[in-house]
């Protein structure tokens, strides 16, 4: 009669544990597939987009899909230390907004009525108050949250509308144009934080890239994974200030700053950080996953577009995509436990049969 490998006694080196029989393989092989599934489901993208349109692999195309990736990417990267934290932040969206307008105020002039004068700041002046104002509404999320004890998801809806409130008010609504300054003001350069390029790339995905190295270093070697008050709001902080960071790149691309910049942006950041393996719950998520996540919705978006799919059905696509990545996810999770209970029971047998017996 033939024994599994599971079921034989050892009698190598005083228990060592047995070889894994055909359930743990197959175990452990779903188990990669599960754990891979973001960068699988990438590559898919990729293939079925090339082979429905011959441009979508035109490296001008390539180039200008990973520019459009690295604004999520920016957001999503903030996202992920919230959300290791077991947070959540629904105004980055507003915030992204807010800074806009808060650079198109100061670039076209900020009007000093007391004085009757009109400043025109520098440019560092201008992305130095756009990121204070970032940094300021994850200051206050944070600051509701750890000393309020107001759930991470209530606070940060208030924030959402109160954010885009102001910058409706500081704006009454309309776009500032025409960023570009003038070089009798002083005030040039500012088109280049999103429409200028390094060595051929557009200057988003090089900030992408330095935030991306930036927030792995910081998550490695920092004690940003300990449950303690002031990380919990520095974590918010952070996501404020990579969502100001968004909204000077749209801005300057655009060259025009508008109020109603980055509605729904909250939604695609929290899709990317889900679709990269994180956990709602906290944590649980790494840098790499978020950027895969983030390259998956980008490349998505930017292919249903490329082959003519209408808005509707890219809202209902995103959504899809992002409920079968949480349902995938708590498949992963079964499936661990599963192959961690299956590997208990093999090691406890093991130990069973290199006791010594009685006698």
């Amino acid at each position: 009669m033939n024994l599994s490998t599971a079921d034989a006694p050892d009698t190598k080196r005083g228990g060592e544990p047995p070889k894994k029989g055909r359930f743990g393989r197959d175990i452990d092989i779903l188990s990669l597939l599960l754990e891979g599934r973001a960068f699988i489901a990438l590559i898919v993208l990729v293939i079925i987009f090339a082979l429905l349109s011959d441009s979508f692999l035109n490296f001008a195309n390539l180039v200008t899909m990973t520019k459009h990736v690295a604004y999520n990417a920016i957001l999503a990267l903030g996202m992920l230390f919230v959300i290791l934290k077991g947070g959540i932040d629904l105004s980055v969206g507003s915030t992204v907004g807010l800074s806009g307008v808060v650079a198109g105020t100061l670039l076209q002039g900020w009007q000093l009525d007391l004085f009757d004068i009109v400043l025109y700041p520098q440019v560092w002046v201008v992305v130095a108050a756009s990121l204070g104002v970032g940094l300021l509404v994850g200051f206050v999320n944070g600051f509701l949250i750890t000393r309020f004890n107001v759930a991470p998801f209530i606070a940060t809806l208030g924030m959402l509308y109160i954010a885009r409130g102001i910058a409706l008010l500081i704006s009454s609504g309309t776009t500032y144009p025409r960023l570009a300054g003038s070089e009798e003001l002083g005030n040039q350069g500012f088109l280049l934080i999103g429409g200028g390029r390094i060595l051929g790339i557009p200057t988003a995905i090089w900030i992408m890239v330095v935030f991306a190295i930036v927030a792995a270093f910081v998550l490695k070697k920092t004690p940003f994974g300990r449950p303690v008050r002031k990380v919990n709001l520095r974590v918010y902080m952070i996501s404020g200030f990579c969502a100001a960071t968004t909204g000077l790149i749209i801005s300057s691309e655009l060259t025009s700053a508008a109020p109603q910049l980055g509605e729904t942006f909250e939604l695609n950041a929290i899709a990317a950080v889900v679709i990269g393996g994180a956990a709602l719950t906290g944590g649980r998520g790494n840098v790499r996953g978020v950027l895969i996540g983030a390259f998956v919705i980008g490349f998505l978006s930017d292919g249903l577009v490329l082959l003519g799919v209408s808005t509707f059905w890219q809202i209902t696509i995103k959504g899809a995509v992002i409920i079968l990545a949480v349902v995938l996810d708590q498949a992963q999770q079964r499936v661990k436990r599963s192959k961690n209970a299956a590997l208990a029971a093999a090691n406890k047998q093991s130990a069973d049969n290199a006791a010594p017996t009685p006698g």
